[in-house]
């Protein structure tokens, strides 16, 4: 049995256990976020739908690690959604294929979700089509996430005015620009908004998405059924285990895009206030 069948099976099981009862775990349960709003499971047997903003420039990485979890809850449409069908090309050159457009993605999600990426993200933070439709789905969906700079999409849309949020940690600064509280950890959960740090905080934020809709069990069968143990070679995938010296060197590289998300963000914000 491959992965991608092993996925498909394990959801089977999640199926049939949440409308016969069985296996103690595998259910989803009610739960209650940090803003003290309680947020219902989905009823039993009823599909998911999911829609994964993918864009021109974005980072691969971000929308792949989620997806990886999300295709494999059982029982649940992903739409990877874009203006038209044609392929995006990723920053690093990986082109993507989108299966809905803005106008043909379903109306009421349970999840939204909206990953990152440098100057892609930057041009997508001031796009009124984009936007337009992330602000629509986003006021019905159960569920409003992201990983990495994506948060700062979510907050040029308006949907994180007075929420708490994660993004990638050069970028962290900015959020408040957009009406939102930046958090230095890994996954930030305000009432139903959900946000990841960079990039392979992606499978992190799958992970723990995936225990809320499906219960701790299931997920956990999900980490080791893609043998998720990360053991990285070096301590260095943050500022504070990196160190100020290749911090410094990192942020000196990366200066003109930062520069070029403050316009953005600065952009998004005033427009935000005129509204």
């Amino acid at each position: 049995m491959n992965r991608r069948d092993f996925g498909k099976t394990l959801g089977t099981l999640l199926t049939a256990s949440a409308l016969t009862g069985g296996l103690e775990g595998l259910a989803a349960a009610p739960e209650t976020t940090r803003g003290g709003r309680d947020s219902p499971p989905p009823t039993p047997g009823t599909r998911l739908r999911i829609a994964m903003l993918i864009y021109p420039g974005m980072t691969a990485q971000d929308m792949i690690g989620p997806q990886l979890i999300f295709a494999s809850l059982g029982n649940v449409d992903v739409h990877l959604v874009w203006k038209t069908r044609e392929a995006v090309v990723s920053d690093t050159g990986v082109p993507i294929l989108p299966t809905a457009t803005l106008q043909e993605c379903p109306r009421d999600l349970d999840i939204l979700f909206v990953g990152g990426g440098l100057s892609g993200t930057w041009a997508l933070m001031n796009d009124l089509e984009v936007l337009d439709f992330l602000e629509d789905r986003g006021h019905r969906a159960r569920y409003v996430t992201s990983v990495c700079t994506g948060s700062l999409v979510l907050g040029a849309a308006g949907l994180l005015r007075g929420y708490e949020a994660a993004s990638y940690w050069a970028v962290r600064n900015l959020l408040p620009l957009l009406g939102a509280r930046p958090i230095a950890e890994r996954i930030v959960e305000d009432r139903n908004r959900i946000t990841g740090g960079g990039v392979t905080a992606g499978l992190d934020f799958g992970l723990y998405l995936s225990a809320r809709l499906r219960g701790e069990t299931f997920a956990r069968m999900q980490q080791l059924s893609i043998e998720y143990d990360p053991q990285p070679p070096f301590q260095a995938g943050s500022p504070e285990s990196a160190g100020e010296a290749i911090t410094a060197q990192v942020l000196e590289m990366l200066a003109p895009e930062l520069e070029a998300g403050r316009q953005a963000a600065l952009e998004a914000g005033r427009r935000l206030d005129e509204r």
